[in-house]
């Protein structure tokens, strides 16, 4: 597979989009280290220092009480290796001066395990996983409470940018239906989940498996063309989030997928999954793959998709993103542990109206990286803390 001609430079580390050498087993704590960096430099910079977006709607932050005390927060690294969380810290603290804030940000994957033992009073986290509500559930019986943090990026690798679907430059399409990208990248099924609960009514046969260009309407050479489909392996969150939102969380793949996780070179080169998806579809006139729009090139095609039967055809863009009108965006959120009926403790209640307020989404707009909250999702999220 040919490497595209760009790299991109990082800090002090060069992402090329460029496939892995075969046989080249790199360490997975090596690995790490070198994304650390990468993450580390990325989240000193502003990618959207010069865009504008519409937050007269928001509500501005007024204090229902004066409170005091410490809150815990545990999880996503992403706010904390960027200044988002100090900004809303400082932000906050000008009306609440009688709180305090203790972090541990090493990955989202602690905000769970933080609530479950009770270490966290807040868990700053993606979109949690299956088992990771399921770990919730087992423990308390009931559902962990979720609030909205930000939307995600358009093109910001790493912090939570939108799952785009990438043609090569000469492929005919243009634009896919959500159920034609359900037979494209998946398989015959006796079911799916919405949350952790199986729906048997998503179950679906072969007969709706999309492996040819011809079954797309594509005429000529390529009609009885195969798919070639690419995408991130399935132990990696962004290929479950795509699963979750395309083949109803079944996790019945296209037996074809050439699936990419993050490898190391010899030369010491960065390959990222993201990148080598990008890749492998310029470089083959027959794939299709998902991967972030930071990744687009000339070599490339961004797919317009339609999310519901008679909807429009939608293409990623900020402004698609930021009011989710592109389902396949990806975001982040708060998560308690709220009994039932109970009420919130009402410094951690401040805390997430300051978030949730426009000099809240502020912070966001200022840190450049993630997207503000729409007012839809302020107002519904306000609701939902009373």
């Amino acid at each position: 597979m040919a490497a595209l001609a760009a790299a991109v430079t990082i800090g002090s580390i060069r992402i090329q989009a460029q496939a892995p050498a075969a046989g080249i087993v790199i360490d997975s704590l090596d690995l790490q280290k070198k994304r650390n960096e990468i993450v580390a430099a990325k989240g000193k910079k502003v990618f959207y220092a010069n865009k504008r977006f519409d937050l007269d709607k928001l509500p501005h932050y007024v204090p229902e009480r004066q409170v005091f005390g410490l809150i815990r927060m545990w999880g996503l690294n992403y706010i904390w290796d960027s200044p988002l969380a100090k900004y809303w810290e400082e932000g906050f603290r000008k009306f609440q001066p009688g709180v305090a804030f203790e972090y541990h940000m090493p990955t989202a994957l602690t905000s769970t395990s933080a609530l479950v033992t009770g270490v966290a009073d807040i868990g700053a986290n993606r979109k949690m996983t299956f088992t990771e509500i399921l770990q919730f559930e087992r423990m308390f019986s009931y559902d962990p409470f979720e609030i909205p943090m930000a939307t995600g990026s358009l093109d910001v690798t790493g912090y939570s940018d939108a799952m785009c679907i990438f043609v090569n430059q000469d492929n005919p399409i243009s634009q896919l239906t959500l159920k034609q990208l359900d037979g494209i990248f998946g398989a015959a099924r006796e079911g799916g989940f919405v949350r952790n609960t199986w729906h048997p009514e998503f179950a679906r046969g072969p007969e709706e498996n999309i492996r040819t260009w011809g079954q797309l309407g594509l005429t000529g050479e390529w009609q009885a063309k195969s798919i070639h489909p690419h995408g991130a392996v399935i132990k990696y969150d962004t290929a479950t989030k795509f699963a979750d939102a395309v083949l109803h969380s079944s996790d019945m793949w296209n037996e074809n997928t050439r699936m990419h996780c993050n490898t190391q070179l010899a030369d010491g080169t960065w390959a990222s999954w993201a990148a080598q998806i990008a890749d492998g579809v310029a470089a083959d006139r027959y794939a299709i793959g998902y991967t972030g729009h930071f990744y687009n090139s000339p070599k490339l095609k961004v797919v317009a998709i339609q999310f519901k039967d008679g909807g429009p055809y939608v293409e990623p863009t900020l402004e698609s993103v930021q009011s989710r009108e592109y389902e396949l965006f990806q975001a982040n959120y708060w998560y308690l542990n709220r009994p039932p009926g109970q009420p919130i403790d009402s410094k951690v209640k401040e805390y997430l109206r300051y978030v949730l307020s426009r000099e809240g989404q502020e912070q966001v707009v200022r840190d450049g990286k993630y997207l503000p909250l729409n007012a839809t999702l302020v107002r519904e999220a306000l609701q939902s803390l009373n």
